[in-house]
């Protein structure tokens, strides 16, 4: 009989185990973190509630991967085509103390037509990876490609032009004649087998009920960005909209698509020095570490550091107040403008 009762008490125990390692296998989430970019996957959704987790608004493509597009700044591309409707917009020089270049993130917008699109420099690499982005580019540095030809991040070149996601505007001068769409990088990175999920997660967000402009004096302002020569930007803050509307030297930036000027809602300043590296073309900015920044929403300032940490990591870019808590922005999209520690900002009051 105490044979017996061992027996049914190991049978029992072995049941038991089994059953639990069932539950936690039913259960288990797929480890994102070894699954390859390459690869499509049943992962666990990154975000909750259909809303972007750049701009915090609603958006059909809350959980698909945004396209990070590199887009041109030289006077002959103006006016450029799907600038407004980018929920993220880098701009950093691409030759120290001279021309910038943008780096336009699409996650909900879907333009028809998105440029003129210009080549990729080393640097916008590690932000794109932050964002989970699948990086648009014509061509690049050769910094640049040494790091995406060997499969450091999902990319789509129009060098190589897969499954014709870009096309050539004849009518317009060569290299300023490339453009995309949405829904050509989309079938392209479909065909390409890239995962679609996003990753990425997100920002915060102010609640919307909680637009308060905390000066009353602040009803119109001017945010001044001393990038040199033709690269002049600044912006006209509105309260009447909580949005910044953006000029280049001194004319309104306007969306070629939509005939409208451009406006943000939030804008980043982060300091961050460049040195050349292969003159006459081609800079190095020191966009991993840390450094300072100030933050505008709601007609306001907020000083604090911004924080990338790695090289070469897919790790958020964070913006961080004076207590290192991350800066709530206003639902919206955001403007990233990354100057040199001496370059000017001004922040001016209507009635100054």
């Amino acid at each position: 009989m105490f044979k017996n009762k061992k027996i049914f008490i190991i049978l029992a125990s072995v049941i038991i185990i089994c059953v639990i390692l069932f539950w936690q296998l039913g259960n288990r989430s797929i480890d994102i973190n070894n699954n390859p970019d390459n690869a499509k996957q049943n992962i666990n959704l990154v975000n909750e509630g259909e809303v972007s987790p750049i701009t915090g608004l609603p958006c059909d493509n809350y959980n698909q991967r945004s396209f990070a597009v590199m887009l041109a700044m030289d006077p002959i591309t103006r006016p450029l085509s799907g600038i407004s409707m980018a929920d993220l917009v880098v701009e950093m020089p691409v030759i120290t103390g001279s021309i910038t270049r943008l780096m336009a993130v699409y996650n909900c917008q879907e333009p028809s037509e998105i440029g003129s699109v210009r080549s990729s420099r080393h640097d916008y690499i590690p932000l794109a990876m932050g964002l989970d982005a699948i990086f648009a580019h014509w061509g690049g540095s050769h910094f640049a490609l040494d790091k995406l030809n060997a499969g450091i991040m999902n990319n789509i070149d129009a060098m190589q032009n897969p499954y014709n996601a870009y096309w050539q505007d004849w009518n317009k001068h060569m290299p300023h004649n490339g453009f995309t769409s949405y829904s050509r990088l989309l079938n392209s990175a479909e065909k390409l087998g890239y995962r679609l999920t996003n990753r990425f997660e997100g920002y915060p967000h102010l609640e919307i009920s909680k637009f308060e402009i905390r000066n009353s004096k602040l009803s119109v302002g001017r945010l001044t960005i001393g990038y040199p020569g033709h690269y002049a930007v600044y912006y006209e803050y509105d309260s009447n909209t909580n949005s910044y509307k953006r000029w280049r030297e001194g004319t309104p930036e306007i969306d070629k698509l939509t005939g409208k000027q451009v406006e943000t809602q939030n804008i980043v300043v982060m300091r961050a020095a460049s040195r050349m590296i292969e003159p006459p073309d081609y800079n190095d900015v020191d966009i991993e570490g840390t450094g300072d920044l100030v933050v505008y929403r709601n007609g306001e300032e907020i000083r604090g550091i911004w924080k990338k940490e790695g090289s070469y990591k897919p790790t958020k870019l964070y913006f961080l107040d004076q207590e290192g808590e991350e800066i709530k922005f206003v639902p919206g999209k955001i403007w990233i403008e990354v100057m040199e520690p001496y370059q000017e900002v001004k922040w001016g009051m209507s009635d100054e």
